[in-house]
């Protein structure tokens, strides 16, 4: 699948003639017209429940362009669909860096298909900006000082997971269940580092799945017959979904913590059963424009009024939507601070030195700081519960530390 948010004329893919003195400046992707920016994401496959992202960001474009773009500059944003698969990611990463000539990579989806691009893009100076991924390689500076990730850390997530159950459940039994990539692997991590001493004694069970695996119900019936009363649940949309349903089918009630990720009402709980999901725990850092709470909020007014305008076809009770939306209007920002220096070099710089920066749909309290050697946009989760209709906070915001 390739979409891009507005058409585009082979001539404009031709090189830019260097700029005098004191004009504008640009690298490979941009001119005085337009900015070119590319993206990978799962349109099919096993991950394309998160494909809303994708369109979403497309559509944030649609908007700004339909507002004169950023800085007098249409915004040119090539989407390609790779399956969530790594090597048709690198497939699809070359052709837009090498065919296409994007100025860099957006918000492209997934640990596992990152990963497989990460040291070409870092070869290449190619910025790898705002991706969606939580992993510890994207706060990695000194080696890959071109790839930044806008998730928040899933090391610092499941850091904060530990901490509750520390906190609440201190003689409990943990059971895990994660996928076996550095997605999942990054989780585990951080849980057992959250855990400290403990994690030997209270992780009494782990099991990990593929991603092509068409099911984990036998796994999570494992898990359940390991004595635990803590249940992990580290899994992308799908098999969240299967884990959450087989758990209650099964009559496993454990204390059930679930990565952000799959925290999605409309994508991941309603398919398991609202009943089924009842109780469940996570850590969210996003405003869900569902939740009567919002109802009057300024920026959820604005993000509905962007949805009905921009995005008709796109489910406003999907938080993918809003991810993209928020994600998208943050590499609007940083487009914006880079005036007429449209260099990767200077893109970089503006990307990687944001204080307090704030996000719409970022909930209060929550903003973007970026340093040099720290790329950890978002250190700041609300521990929430949900409760059968929708998710409620569980006191106040929390890092890891």
């Amino acid at each position: 699948m390739f979409i891009r948010s507005t058409l585009i004329c082979v001539a404009l893919l031709m090189p830019v003639a260097a700029a005098p003195a004191g004009a504008a400046e640009y690298d490979q992707g941009a001119d005085d017209d337009r900015i070119l920016i590319g993206s990978t994401q799962p349109y099919s496959g096993p991950a394309s429940a998160y494909s809303a992202i994708g369109k979403a960001m497309s559509a944030y474009f649609d908007m700004r362009n339909a507002d004169g773009g950023i800085n007098g500059r249409r915004i040119d944003f090539i989407v390609l669909d790779d399956g969530y698969s790594p090597p048709k990611t690198v497939e699809h990463v070359r052709r837009l860096v090498e065919h296409e000539k994007v100025l860099a990579l957006f918000g492209n989806l997934g640990t596992p298909t990152n990963n497989a691009v990460q040291a070409y893009l870092n070869s290449r100076a190619v910025p790898h900006l705002f991706l969606t991924t939580g992993a510890s390689n994207w706060n990695r500076a000194a080696r890959y000082p071109w790839s930044i990730g806008f998730w928040p850390s899933y090391f610092t997530e499941a850091k904060i997971y530990a901490r509750y159950i520390l906190d609440t459940r201190p003689a409990g039994r943990i059971a895990v269940l994660y996928q076996n990539d550095d997605y999942g692997k990054d989780y585990l991590a951080g849980l057992k580092a959250g855990l400290g001493a403990r994690a030997a004694d209270m992780i009494v069970a782990t099991a990990s799945y593929e991603v092509t695996d068409p099911s984990v119900d036998g796994l999570i019936v494992q898990l359940a017959n390991s004595g635990a009363d803590i249940f992990v649940d580290i899994a992308t949309p799908k098999f969240a979904a299967q884990a959450i349903r087989q758990a209650y089918d099964s009559g496993w009630r454990p204390l059930h913590l679930l990565g952000n990720g799959s925290s999605s009402i409309e994508a991941v709980l309603k398919p398991a059963g609202l009943e089924k999901a009842t109780g469940i725990v996570t850590a969210a850092y996003l405003k869900d424009p569902t939740d009567p709470a919002w109802h009057g909020d300024v920026e959820v007014i604005a993000w509905r009024d962007w949805m009905e305008r921009f995005y008709p076809s796109g489910n406003p009770a999907d938080m993918f939507n809003v991810y993209g939306y928020a994600s998208a209007h943050l590499m609007a920002e940083v487009l914006a601070r880079c005036g007429d220096d449209l260099t990767r070099a200077n893109l970089l710089k503006q990307a990687t030195s944001l204080t307090a920066v704030p996000v719409p749909m970022l909930l209060p309290g929550i903003a973007v700081t970026t340093g040099a050697d720290d790329y950890r946009p978002i250190e700041l989760l609300q521990p929430m519960r949900f409760d059968g209709e929708r998710w409620r906070a569980l006191g106040g915001l929390i890092a890891a530390e």
